[in-house]
Order: C-alpha cells, then sequence, then structure tokens
C-alpha cells in the first residue's frame, strides 16, 4: 500500500449510531473472501462494548442476507477505571521481560500494612481497621489515577508541587507527605515482589505494542474503535495504530462541526502554554462532552482538522439535523450566546421528548409503559439509560408485570443479592454478636434449609415461634441467654442444632478487641455460610461471585498477614462486596436492553430513553480526591474530578443521536425534591419556552392515573362504634383501663373484650419504650420488698445492682439507664427509712386487688401499700418517667390510683395468706425520674414523690375530700354505660385522651379522622 498522506482517523457522529455505522463501514472495508474479517484485529474499550459492537456484525449480516460471516478479532483495552481487563492481544509481543502485575487485593491489604507503619513513624495514632483499609482503597485509587497519567512518585517532589505546599490546608500537606511516604515505600515492595502495578504493566504494554508496530507493521489491519480514553501510553498507541498502513482510528462523537472558537475556549486540553507550564487550567471546560476528545487528540498529536467524518449510516440513525442540535446544545458558556440567534429549525430537537413525572416511582412506570408501547411495533429496539440503579431496578420490576423480561446490564452490586445478603447478615453477627434482629435475619434467609419445602417449612416454623419468644425488651446479646428464650418456647432441640451452626462466628468475639486473622474470619463465614445453606449459596451468578471474592479476598489475606478486630469484619465484607457488579446471565427480551453509563456507551437503539436526569444522579456530583489537594493534581498534570461530568455528558450526547429520544426525570425522589440536571436544563433554554412545550411528553404521564385504577372506588370507613352483646359486656374492669374505657371505648372493646393485643417488636428499644424500664424495676422492687421482710436492713443499691448484672438486658440499656436507675433507687431507700421513722408501715407490693360493683368486678395491682400512723393505707404506684398530673387526673385521664383506692375501702388486696383493705387517705407517685427540685449544683438528681391531687398550693386538680368520690362516680359510669348497659364502643369518645394508639389501624383512624369536626365527640361521621 502506498505512503498516506497523514493519520486515518475518522469521528462517527452521534446521530448515525456507532456500532452500526462502525459495522456497515469495516465490511466493505477489510472483508476478504474466504476469511472474511478474520485477519482484522479490532481494539475497544470494553467488554460490553465488544458484545454491542459483535450483535452490531450480527444485525448488519442478517440485513445484507448472509448466512454467517467471520468476525474480526476484539480485543479490550479498557481504562482501569471502567474496571475492565486487559485483552490477550499485547501480551505476546515480546514482553516476557515486563514484570507481572500484582493482585489488587493482595496490593491493598499491603498499603494498608504500610499505612499502619508510616503513621507511626509520624506520630499519629493507628486507625482502626476498617478505616485504615478504606484508607488504603483510596491510596490504591489515587495511586491508580497517577499511573494511568504516567506520573511517577518523584514527580510529587517536583518544583511545580513544592511551590504549592505552603498554600495548602494543614489536613491537605498531611495526606500528602503520608501518600508520598506510602507510595515510595510500596514501589521497594514491588521491588521486591518482582511485581508492577497493574496500571504501570499496562502502560509497558502500550508502549511495547507501539514500538513494535512502528519498527515492524503488522501485515494485516489493527483498528482501534470507540476508544476515548486519554492516558498518556495510550493515546501514543493510538497515533501508532492511526499511522500502520493497514491501521485506523475511529472515535465516537468528536464534534467536528463546532466552530473554531468554541473548540478553543474549551481550554488548553494538555497543551500547555510554555515548556512546563500547566496543562490544565482554571477555566478549562472539562465538564463539556467534547473535553476529553481534544485531551485525546492533543496527546495523540493530531488537529481536529485531521479527523475525517465516518460517511457510513447506522440502521438506527438519526437525521443528519441531530448531531448540530446536540453541538448547539453543549456549546461552552460564551459559545452559547450563539443561541439568541439560531432560528427556530436549529433550535428544534426534532425525534426528542422532554418527561415529567412527580416521583421517581411514577417515572418508573411511566418509562415501562414507554417501553411496552414500543414493543408493539415489530422490531423495535428500546434502550433504557439510567444513571440511577435503583430506578433501573423498578423499570425491570414494572416490565415483569406484563411478562416482559429486561435485563439490567450494568448488573447490581453483590451486597444486594440473595448471596451477597447472607454472607453480610453472618459478617454482621460475627462484629455484633448474636443480636436478635440479625440472627432472626439470617435464619429466615431463603437460601437457609432450602433443600426440599418440608425442611424449609420445618425449619421457618420453629423460627418463627422463636421469634415470638423474643418480642419484648432486647435480651443479651449471648446464645446462652437467646437459648434459654428459645427453651421457653418449646424449640430446645431447633434451637441446639441453629446455635451449633453459628457458633463459629462468635469464637473470635471471646478476644474482644483484639484483631484476628482476617483470613480465618472468612473461613468461619464461608463455613457457617454453607452449613446454613449448603452449595446453594455458592450457586447463581451470585454466589459464583460471592465465591470468587472470598477465595481471593482470603488468599490475599493469607499471603499478607493481615490482621483485623472481629467488630469491623461486617463493614469490611461489605465494602468489598459494593465493588462487584453481579449482571444477570443474559437471556432477557431480545429488544429490550437496560443500561448503565458505562454500558450504554456505544449502543444504539431505535427508541432510547434516558431517565433519572436530575443533579446529583446524572451527573453525580464530582468526588474529589481524599488524599490530594486539587491544586496538586492540577500542578501534576492531572485532569480534575469534574472530568467525569464531561463523561457524562458525552454520554448523553451519544444516547441523544437516537432516531427516537425521551428525556425523563421525576421531581421528588425518596429523598426529597429534587433539581433538574444541567443538561435538561440546557436542553430546555435550547429549545425556549414555546419550543419546549411542544417537545413535552404528557400522554404517558396522562395514562398512569388509569394505570393501577381500582374495580369500584373504595368507600371511605365510618367511624366504628360497635355494639356487642350484654353476655360480650360481662368482663371485667382493671384500674389501669378505666380512663381507656371512657376516653377511647375502641380501645377497651379490642382488649377486654375482643381479646387483641400487640405483638412487641422484635428486640425493642428500651431506651423508646417506657414499659421495658418500668418491668425491670418493678421486678427489682418487688424482690427487695420480698427479701427485706425477711432481712430489714437488706440494703437497697446493692441488691437492685445484683439483679440488674443477672438480667438478660442490653449492654446499652445497663451502660446508659443503670447509673439513673441506681440513683433513683438509692433516694428511694432514703425516703422509704424517713417515712418508717415517721411511722409508716409497708404492709404490701404488687399485690392483687378486687371488687364487686353493681355485678361487675373491678380489679387493680398496687405496686405498694403502706399503713400510716393514724391507720389509714397510703397507695404507692412507682413510674420511670414523668407521672400523670392532677390536672390529668381531674379531666379523667388518668384514673388507676382512685380505682385502687376504692378497692382498698369496698374489697381486698391479697398478699400470700394476709388481706388487705381499709380507707386509703394518700396517693402518691414515686418516679425514677429526674427532680428538678435537686441537684441545684447543676448535677442531675433522679427521684421524688408526687401526688395527684390539689395540694401543696397546686391551683388545678381534686380536692382530697372530692378525690374518690369523683373515681366512685366515673366508675359508676362505665359500668352503667358501657358494661351493663347499651352504649356503642365508638372510637375516640373524647379526641383530647392521650392514651394508646395500639389499635389505630384497626380502627382506620386515618380515614375519618379528618372529617370530625371541632368538638363533634359522639356519632357516627
Amino acid at each position: 500500500m502506498g505512503e498516506r498522506p497523514g493519520p486515518e482517523v475518522y469521528s462517527i457522529a452521534a446521530h448515525r449510531g456507532f456500532a452500526d455505522a462502525l459495522v456497515a463501514g469495516l465490511v466493505p472495508r477489510y472483508r476478504e473472501p474466504d476469511v472474511g474479517l478474520a485477519r482484522l484485529t479490532l481494539l475497544v474499550p470494553s467488554s460490553r462494548a465488544a458484545r454491542t459492537i459483535s450483535e452490531a456484525f450480527i444485525r448488519h449480516a442478517g440485513q445484507s442476507g448472509e448466512a454467517g460471516l467471520l468476525m474480526p478479532r476484539m480485543v479490550t483495552v479498557g481504562d482501569l477505571d471502567l474496571d475492565e481487563a486487559l485483552g490477550a492481544l499485547l501480551d505476546p509481543l515480546g514482553a516476557a521481560d515486563i514484570p507481572p502485575a500484582v493482585e489488587p487485593g493482595r496490593r491493598w491489604l499491603e498499603l494498608a500494612a504500610l499505612i499502619d507503619e508510616e503513621r507511626a513513624v509520624m506520630g499519629e495514632s493507628p486507625l482502626p481497621g476498617v478505616a485504615r483499609l478504606r484508607l488504603a482503597q483510596d491510596m490504591a485509587r489515587t495511586m491508580d489515577r497517577l499511573l494511568v497519567e504516567a506520573k511517577e512518585p518523584e514527580d510529587l517532589l517536583g518544583e511545580p508541587v513544592r511551590d504549592l505546599l505552603g498554600d495548602l490546608a494543614v489536613h491537605w500537606q498531611a495526606s500528602l507527605r503520608l501518600f508520598a511516604r506510602v507510595q515510595a515505600r510500596w514501589r521497594i515492595r514491588l521491588d521486591e515482589l518482582g511485581a508492577v502495578d497493574a496500571a504501570t504493566r499496562r502502560n509497558l504494554l502500550f508502549e511495547r505494542a507501539a514500538r513494535r508496530w512502528r519498527d515492524e507493521p503488522p501485515a494485516t489491519p489493527i483498528v482501534a474503535a470507540g476508544v476515548t480514553s486519554a492516558a498518556p501510553a495510550l493515546a501514543r498507541m493510538l497515533r501508532t495504530i492511526a499511522d500502520l498502513p493497514n491501521g485506523a482510528v475511529v472515535l465516537p462523537d468528536l464534534d467536528l462541526a463546532m466552530d473554531e472558537a468554541a473548540w478553543e475556549e474549551l481550554g488548553r486540553a494538555g497543551a500547555a502554554p510554555e515548556p512546563g507550564g500547566e496543562v490544565f487550567a482554571h477555566g478549562d471546560a472539562l465538564t463539556h462532552p467534547q473535553y476529553h476528545l481534544k485531551l485525546l487528540l492533543e496527546r495523540m498529536g493530531i488537529a481536529r482538522a485531521e479527523v475525517r467524518p465516518w460517511h457510513r449510516r447506522g440502521m438506527a440513525a438519526a437525521e443528519p439535523e441531530r448531531s448540530r442540535a446536540i453541538s448547539s446544545l453543549f456549546l461552552p458558556p460564551r459559545a452559547s450566546r450563539a443561541w439568541i440567534g439560531l432560528a427556530p429549525e436549529q433550535r428544534r430537537l426534532s425525534g426528542v421528548r422532554l418527561m415529567t413525572l412527580a416521583t421517581s416511582e411514577e417515572e418508573a412506570q411511566a418509562v415501562a409503559l414507554l417501553v411496552r408501547e414500543a414493543l408493539e411495533e415489530p422490531e423495535r429496539r428500546i434502550a433504557v439509560v439510567a444513571a440511577d440503579r435503583a430506578l433501573a431496578r423498578r423499570v425491570v420490576q414494572h416490565l415483569a408485570r406484563w411478562n416482559i423480561a429486561a435485563d439490567d446490564s450494568a448488573g447490581r452490586p453483590l451486597a444486594l443479592t440473595a448471596a451477597g445478603r447472607m454472607f453480610g447478615l453472618l459478617a454482621v453477627l460475627m462484629s455484633e454478636g448474636p443480636a436478635p434482629l440479625a440472627l432472626i435475619a439470617a435464619f429466615a434467609h431463603p437460601l437457609v434449609r432450602a433443600d426440599t419445602p418440608e425442611m424449609r417449612a420445618a425449619w421457618l416454623g420453629s423460627l418463627r415461634r422463636f421469634d415470638h419468644r423474643l418480642r419484648g425488651k432486647s435480651p443479651s446479646p449471648k446464645l446462652a441467654a437467646l437459648g434459654s428464650l428459645a427453651h421457653r418456647a418449646d424449640e430446645g432441640e431447633w434451637w441446639d442444632e441453629a446455635a451449633r451452626l453459628v457458633a463459629p462466628l462468635f469464637e473470635p468475639l471471646e478476644s474482644g478487641d483484639e484483631a484476628r486473622p482476617l483470613a480465618d474470619m472468612l473461613d468461619r463465614l464461608a463455613e457457617v455460610a454453607e452449613s446454613l445453606c449448603g452449595l446453594r449459596v455458592w450457586a447463581n451468578e451470585d454466589g459464583r461471585a460471592l465465591a470468587d471474592m472470598v477465595e481471593r479476598l482470603r488468599l490475599d489475606a493469607r499471603a499478607c498477614g493481615t490482621f483485623l478486630p472481629p467488630r469491623d469484619m461486617a463493614k469490611v465484607v461489605r465494602d468489598c462486596m459494593d465493588e462487584i457488579a453481579v449482571r444477570p446471565p443474559y437471556g432477557g427480551h431480545p429488544r429490550i436492553s437496560i443500561y448503565g453509563l458505562l454500558e450504554a456507551r456505544m449502543a444504539r437503539a431505535d427508541l432510547v430513553i434516558c431517565a433519572g436526569l436530575n443533579e446529583g444522579t446524572w451527573p453525580q456530583p464530582p468526588a474529589p480526591d481524599p488524599l490530594l489537594a486539587p491544586g496538586v493534581l492540577r500542578a501534576l498534570g492531572v485532569p480534575g474530578a469534574e472530568f467525569r461530568i464531561g463523561l457524562a455528558a458525552h454520554d448523553l450526547a451519544g444516547a441523544m443521536g437516537a432516531p427516537q429520544v425521551v428525556l425523563s426525570r421525576a421531581q421528588r425522589d425518596s429523598e426529597g425534591p429534587t433539581l433538574p440536571s444541567r443538561f435538561w436544563l440546557r436542553a430546555e433554554a435550547l429549545l425556549g419556552e414555546k419550543l419546549a412545550e411542544r417537545h413535552r411528553e404528557t400522554r404517558i404521564p396522562a395514562l398512569l392515573g388509569r394505570f393501577d385504577r381500582a374495580p369500584e372506588p373504595v368507600p371511605p370507613a365510618a367511624r366504628p362504634e360497635p355494639r356487642p352483646t350484654a353476655e360480650q359486656r360481662k368482663v371485667a374492669i382493671s384500674a389501669t383501663s378505666l380512663d381507656r374505657l371512657l376516653g377511647d371505648p375502641y380501645q377497651f372493646y379490642a382488649k377486654e373484650i375482643l381479646r387483641l393485643s400487640r405483638l412487641d417488636a422484635l428486640s425493642a428499644d428500651p431506651f423508646d419504650d417506657p414499659a421495658l424500664r418500668g418491668t425491670l424495676v418493678h421486678a427489682i422492687l418487688e424482690a427487695w420488698h420480698g427479701e427485706r421482710a425477711a432481712r430489714p436492713d437488706l440494703p437497697l443499691v446493692p441488691f437492685a445492682k445484683a439483679r440488674l448484672e443477672r438480667e438478660a438486658v442490653h449492654p446499652l440499656f445497663r451502660g446508659l439507664w443503670q447509673p439513673r436507675i441506681l440513683e433513683a433507687l438509692a433516694w428511694f431507700e432514703q425516703r422509704i427509712a424517713q417515712d418508717s421513722a415517721e411511722g409508716r408501715e409497708i404492709v404490701a407490693w404488687e399485690a392483687k386487688g378486687s371488687m364487686n360493683l353493681s355485678g361487675v368486678e373491678v380489679r387493680g395491682r398496687a405496686d405498694r401499700i403502706d399503713r400510716m400512723p393514724d391507720g389509714t393505707l397510703a397507695i404507692i404506684d412507682y413510674k420511670t418517667g414523668t407521672p400523670p398530673s392532677a390536672k390529668q387526673v381531674e379531666k379523667g385521664f388518668a384514673l388507676q390510683m382512685g380505682v385502687l383506692g376504692l378497692i382498698a375501702r369496698d374489697g381486698e388486696f391479697t398478699i400470700g395468706d394476709r388481706l388487705i383493705h381499709g380507707e386509703a387517705s394518700r396517693f402518691e407517685y414515686w418516679s425514677l425520674g429526674r427532680d428538678s427540685g435537686r441537684g441545684k449544683d447543676g448535677t442531675p438528681a433522679f427521684g421524688y414523690v408526687v401526688q395527684p391531687m390539689k395540694t401543696e398550693g397546686k391551683r388545678s386538680g381534686l380536692l382530697p375530700e372530692n378525690f374518690l368520690p369523683h373515681h366512685e362516680d366515673r366508675l359508676a359510669e362505665a359500668i352503667g354505660s358501657y358494661i351493663r348497659g347499651n352504649e356503642p364502643f365508638r372510637a375516640r369518645e373524647n379526641p383530647d385522651y392521650p392514651g394508646y394508639d395500639e389499635f389505630d389501624q384497626l380502627m382506620r383512624l386515618e380515614e375519618w379522622i379528618v372529617t370530625l369536626g371541632p368538638g363533634k365527640t359522639g356519632g357516627a361521621a
């Protein structure tokens, strides 16, 4: 072949469809008789791109009516940031003298050890295990970023960086110092291992290939297609390919129509104004979709004028006007002034629609509906591109409602798969001990005991009974404490097996905070996972990905001798799994594709839906380098974090080249209101107000209201007012339920007549549930009074402390609440001694009492009853929080104490074989809460006594002489109206009643409460 006039570099415009247009040009140019395209080597950026181009070859052959086609050899040369493996092309090129690449996992763990050593040398305290590993991960990414840009450790000591040091904040200086020291140590370690970083090896392979091809040009053609990484070594290799007699470089979406002034406005893009100057200026348009292509051309040493347009079109090509509109859409700021003079036909984005939904859930429904509608047209291909993976998963789920299977080619994090969730739960158990929530979640996982339906059913039956027994206060996170609860649930045999299976997880915890070998802990996790789930945990694509992760991490940890505190295992395992994307085994609908931004590159369809166009999602906010300040990166000649926004803009520009495009966003997501993407705003600004309205997609959002319509409108529920029979009304009234019966009769009806009770939360939080604290304190005081009957000098605080030690309470409860409880109990003991000295005598505690009034049993339990010096009784009720006020008692919201007084007067209390009765003259709440009247020095004081009557200067409440008569009247009213009468048990009879809410859902409160106007307390709504 003769000498060519210049490098062979082409650009495929956005409207042509990259993959199909590429194939349409490659086949006639490089196809040979008998061998087809087999002699062609095609360099592509990623494995996803190779798959996309392969599909384009198949479509081309089908459209041409060919039975088959020998395809070219495709080699992946992707950017390290894209997590793509280097193809097999470059290794055979006489590269045996290039050292092998170190394993990423080993580098991560070795860097963590070096960080620990260097921090110690710098006089800084050691980092916790998980923090150290995360810092090592950040350091590895920064090293790769510099290596991809061909920056050596010595560059950190160069003059441009030294000149900046004095202007850097202290934390940036410390971070730079640590990074430089660790990187230097790591280079020495690599020499010891005889290895190099993967990025270094890649650069060396690129240099070797470029040199070989320059010295001995290959006889077979080589084409680099769609490679846009501007890494210097790769750019030099691309230039070599462009200069080969049989070589070519094909770029995606390079804007050849942009005028020269706008092209210059993009910035330096790697071209320093003078030797040694900055190659990236402050004003560079890093966020522009053409910036990284300008940087690539600059590093290739090719002017934009040397790039030629690719004249072939793909099957899913749009009109040429689309590329001109996209070019105008993304003009840099000063060039955007040209919009003022654009004619309407130059503004119009023909075939592009803008769709705005209220919520992200509605957006997913609308996108799915668009896909379903497009499938009605034969052979039409649809692609959904979304940076938000949660949105993509919702679209897939909505499509499944119509039996349309769609594969999300971007995959999902391993931590969100079935196998990943199981492994993560076991890691949580290893870190936190046998906490009930995590333990029940692990035992209930769908993979556990799933060999046969019978085995699974038996296991779940025992688990549910154990779960029910666990409801209530948090037990101590120890297997022994949980085992006692399992035996109470008659599931001892099941528990013995279950505890044996998970016991290996908790052996590392016995060493406390002592670090253990990471490899050994991974062995235990894998052993327990397999014991519970069998081989199912390693099956399917998620199980295989998990097995590969565990095996690699285990081998690397053993080679590096990595130790880690068991408490950090859950976070470390989760961090590792979040880095791994599990992709589905392709087999969904052949005309539907769900892509992430990386997977969408080069792909083309007849309809492309770009979903989730909100700021923070597309584009995502640029994450600054955690170790090197932006100024340091600029001085080194490394593009800043905003560079990624430009790549996201390029992804959108490429997707907008399809024949039909829908840009979609939601006004709200799960976290609140959203802001439209800067790309969305530019599209609206280019179109202008009138044109933008013409481009709105309104038909599909309008259909959503009928999407899930109910057959018949459901009438709102009426205010319930059940009328049970006279026989059903024959129930007792307890002292604690009288105010409930009068204030909210429906609550009484549900509890006492229907016999319903609330199911406590699993491992209930004692800090949020006063009832749990009250139960514990009552049990302590009851036991103390009982022991004190035989040992009057028994001290309360040591006794309570010993009981708390024996109780299976959560450690946080013990740490936060025990000091308060003990201080209040110390004050209780002092007050009891003081009352005893004045002649009061404790005659009963936790005493049950009852009386009969109008044939109805009235019963109650008194926490304590004292005999006063005058022979009357004092009724005492213990409270762990704020007791009811005298005003609340007067309003009928707290009638317990008065009812207990009536029982003492007209009935009797029993304790053992003794009967207690008499006139009650004193009623007291003894609270363990904070006393504002004590602790004048600023320290909190706990424990006080208050009476629920109008005494001691109170302005409201019942007078002592009216206290019992008031309760007698309310009790007679309740019995006459509800127990012996025929009044309905109306919900919220008194809307001001501050009572219980456990039956609000049963009464469907939210459906009718709004219909009650002020003062409406009776009658149906």
